[in-house]
C-alpha cells in the first residue's frame, strides 16, 4: 500500500534529496494522517459516548491531536524547505526539527490529560463502562489502522531522513499500544466481574506509556536542535572517501554542522607530504571535495596540512610522542607534528592532541603528564601542545 501511494502521488520519488520530492513525501504523510485520524476520532468518540467509556473517548481525542500533529508536520515541511535568505544563509531545514518537537509536545499533553482523568476516576470511584461487541470491533479496527500508519510513516521518514515523520510514526505506535490496552480491558470487563474500575487503571498505564514516549521524542528533537554528533557511518564514509585519493596521508579535525535534513556542511584537515606539488595537490583536493561531498550529501571544505615524511629524526620523535599519549589513554590522537632541528639542550616538538570526551583528565593534567613522559624519552624534548576537542 505504501509503495502504491508513493507511486501515485510522488513524482520522481527516488530523488529524495530534491526539495520538491521531500515536500511531496511530507504532504503525503500528513494528508494520510489527517484523513485516517479524523475518521478514527469521529468513530471512537461516538462509540465512547454511547458506552460511557472514558478510555475510548480519550483514545478518540488522542486521534484528534494526532490530526493536529499531521497539520503541524505539513507546515513544518513547507517551512523547512524554504530557500536560504539573508537572515538564514543555511536555509530553514531546522524547522523540521521544530515541527517534530511540537508533535512531541502534543504527545505529552494528551498523556497528561489522560493521566489526570484516570486518576480522578480512581479517586472518585467512577464506575467502569460497559463495553459492547461494537466497541471491540471499533478498537480492533483502530489498532489495524494505526499499525499501518506506524509502518507507513516510519518507511517514509527513513526514506527521506525526516525527524518529523519518524516522530509521527512513534505517535502512531503509541496509539496502537494504548488502544490494544483498552481492547484487552474491554474483553476482560465483558467476561469477568470486577469490583474496581479496570478501565481507569488501564488508562493510567496507557498515559504513563504515552508520557514516556513523548519525553523520549522530545529528547531526540532537542538533541538535533542543540547539535548531535554525526553518525559513525557518515564519518567513516567521509574519511574513507578522502583516503581513497593518492597522496593523502591522514585525516583529522573533521567537523560537521547540521542545519536540517539534507543540509550538512563539513570541514576537515588532510595531511600531505610537505614536498608535494602544491598546484597538483590543490587540484586533487578540489576534486576530492566534489566527489566525497556529492557521495555523502554534504558541502565539504578541505584544509591541507603539509607534514614531513622524509626526515628520519622527525618520524622517530613523532612515533615516540604517539607512544607517550597512548600510554596515558588509548583514545588520544596526535596530528600536525613538527620539530625544530635536534639539539642537546632543547628540541621543540610542536603538535596537536585531540582529547575525546572519554578522556576525563584536564588539559593541565594531560600537559604535565605528556611533558614529563617526553623528557623520559629525550631530555632535550620541549613540547608545545595545542589541545583539540573531538566534534565527531
Amino acid at each position: 500500500m505504501t509503495e502504491l501511494l508513493v507511486r501515485l502521488f510522488i513524482k520522481n520519488s527516488d530523488d529524495v534529496k530534491s526539495t520538491r520530492v521531500r515536500i511531496s513525501y511530507g504532504n503525503l504523510g500528513a494528508v494520510t494522517g489527517i484523513v485516517c485520524n479524523l475518521l478514527l476520532c469521529a468513530v471512537k468518540i461516538a462509540a465512547g459516548a454511547v458506552i460511557g467509556s472514558m478510555s475510548v473517548v480519550a483514545d478518540g481525542l488522542n486521534n484528534l491531536s494526532d490530526m493536529g500533529s499531521s497539520v503541524i508536520s505539513m507546515i513544518g515541511f513547507r517551512l523547512s524547505n524554504k530557500p536560504a535568505d539573508a537572515d538564514h544563509p543555511f536555509g530553514h531545514g531546522r524547522m523540521e526539527y521544530l515541527s517534530a518537537f511540537t508533535v512531541s509536545v502534543f504527545i505529552l499533553i494528551v498523556g497528561a490529560e489522560l493521566l489526570i482523568s484516570a486518576i480522578k476516576a480512581i479517586v472518585y470511584g467512577t464506575p467502569a463502562p460497559e463495553f459492547s461487541k461494537l466497541a471491540l470491533i471499533i478498537l480492533a479496527l483502530s489498532i489495524a489502522v494505526k499499525l499501518w500508519m506506524f509502518l507507513f510513516n516510519r518507511k517514509l521518514g527513513k526514506r527521506i531522513d525526516s525527524p518529523a515523520l519518524i516522530a509521527t510514526a512513534r505517535d502512531s505506535l503509541n496509539d496502537c499500544v494504548s488502544t490494544l490496552a483498552i481492547l484487552v480491558c474491554a474483553v476482560i470487563s465483558m467476561n469477568v466481574y470486577l469490583s474496581f474500575n479496570l478501565d481507569a487503571i488501564v488508562s493510567v498505564g496507557v498515559a504513563a506509556f504515552i508520557l514516556w514516549s513523548g519525553i523520549g521524542t522530545i529528547k531526540e528533537t532537542i538533541g538535533e536542535l542543540l547539535g548531535r554528533p554525526p553518525s559513525p557511518e557518515l564519518i567513516a564514509d567521509i574519511e574513507h572517501g578522502i583516503m581513497a585519493f593518492d597522496g593523502f596521508l591522514g585525516v583529522h579535525d573533521l567537523i560537521i554542522h547540521n542545519y536540517g535534513p539534507g543540509r550538512q556542511f563539513a570541514s576537515v584537515h588532510v595531511e600531505v607530504p610537505q614536498d608535494t606539488d602544491i598546484v597538483k595537490c590543490h587540484e586533487q583536493i578540489d576534486i576530492c571535495e566534489k566527489v566525497v561531498g556529492e557521495k555523502c550529501g554534504i558541502s565539504l571544505v578541505i584544509h591541507m596540512d603539509p607534514v614531513n615524511v622524509n626526515d628520519e629524526s622527525v618520524l622517530i620523535a613523532k612515533q615516540e610522542m604517539i607512544d607517550v599519549i597512548k600510554s596515558i589513554n588509548e583514545d588520544l590522537t596526535l596530528h600536525d607534528f613538527r620539530m625544530t632541528p635536534p639539539a642537546d639542550e632543547r628540541t621543540n616538538l610542536i603538535f596537536d592532541v585531540v582529547v575525546p570526551n572519554s578522556v576525563k583528565l584536564t588539559e593541565k593534567e594531560l600537559d604535565e603528564q605528556i611533558k614529563r613522559l617526553a623528557k623520559q624519552k629525550n631530555k632535550s624534548y620541549e613540547c608545545v601542545i595545542t589541545y583539540d576537542r573531538s566534534y565527531v
